[in-house]
């Protein structure tokens, strides 16, 4: 192969490592790519509702570490959905193309889910005590009642992170930061509805978007360039296939579904999440 354009796919929720997304594998690939002379751009192209604080952020960086040793052009082009934590890492490219359909923005923090499962508890017969040394250790815990402390705690965690993203956002879309802080509501936007507010630069179809990036970077979309996957396909896992079919009976399965909510790697929707 000739000179290609790296079409480096981040994919499903951003975290260590999950069953699209693999944190250590996307990093070794993005060096071997700094170091290969015959890569000439990155298009990135993203599919997640968003993830981990810190696998966001790691990503955000690697990129613009790329694109600082390399002088090398990054697009990102936005698929279905790319939001929270997908849109900080989209962050990192020099322009940002979206596809007609997709969802993107959600622009805020999770920093914790307090769950109060003291009465439920209590109506099972189940007492539950944790020996513990400073008293906000166990802050959290789904057997012992939220105080204005725990919530004043994690809200400062939200809040500096926060701020951190929507300084990301300001400084890559080169917009007001009082202005994005308008934006970064926590609501998801259509591409145009994105376009109009200045957090995407285009909306066109994939094959577009390469000859976007050809044409602005390269002065023709008939620049001799392949475009060349560097994706990790998940390994299929046939537990997995089979976990679900059958639902066990249990006396607390009350119990057992209150508690599978506290679950954040079950992510339902977009979300930069905090996991501390």
């Amino acid at each position: 192969m000739g000179k290609y354009i790296a079409k480096f796919f981040i994919e499903g929720i951003i975290e260590e490592k999950g069953e699209l997304y693999q944190q250590e594998w996307l990093l070794e690939s993005l060096e071997k790519l700094t170091d290969d002379k015959k890569n000439v751009a990155l298009m990135l192209y993203i599919n997640s509702p968003g993830g981990s604080v810190y696998q966001s952020d790691e990503m955000y960086l690697a990129l613009k570490k790329y694109k600082e040793e390399t002088k090398r052009p990054v697009y990102a082009y936005f698929a279905s959905l790319a939001a929270s934590g997908g849109y900080y890492t989209g962050c990192a490219a020099d322009k940002i193309i979206a596809n007609r359909n997709t969802l993107t923005g959600s622009i805020g923090v999770i920093a914790n889910r307090f769950i109060d499962l003291t009465a439920l508890l209590s109506k099972h017969g189940i007492k539950s005590e944790t020996i513990h040394a400073g008293k906000n250790k166990i802050m959290g815990s789904v057997d012992i009642p939220t105080t204005d402390e725990h919530r004043a705690i994690m809200q400062a965690v939200a809040d500096e992170c926060y701020n951190q993203f929507v300084s990301i956002v300001a400084e890559s879309r080169k917009l007001d930061l009082d202005k994005t802080r308008e934006l970064a509501d926590g609501r998801i936007y259509t591409a145009l509805q994105a376009k109009e507010k200045g957090l995407v630069d285009e909306i066109l179809t994939f094959d577009d978007a390469v000859d976007f990036l050809k044409e602005k970077e390269f002065g023709s979309k008939d620049f001799k360039a392949d475009v060349k996957d560097i994706r990790k396909k998940p390994k299929k896992n046939l537990i997995k296939m089979l976990k679900g079919t059958f639902s066990p009976i249990s006396p607390l399965s009350e119990l057992k579904e209150a508690l599978s909510l506290t679950k954040s790697a079950t992510m339902r929707y977009p979300a930069y999440l905090y996991e501390g």
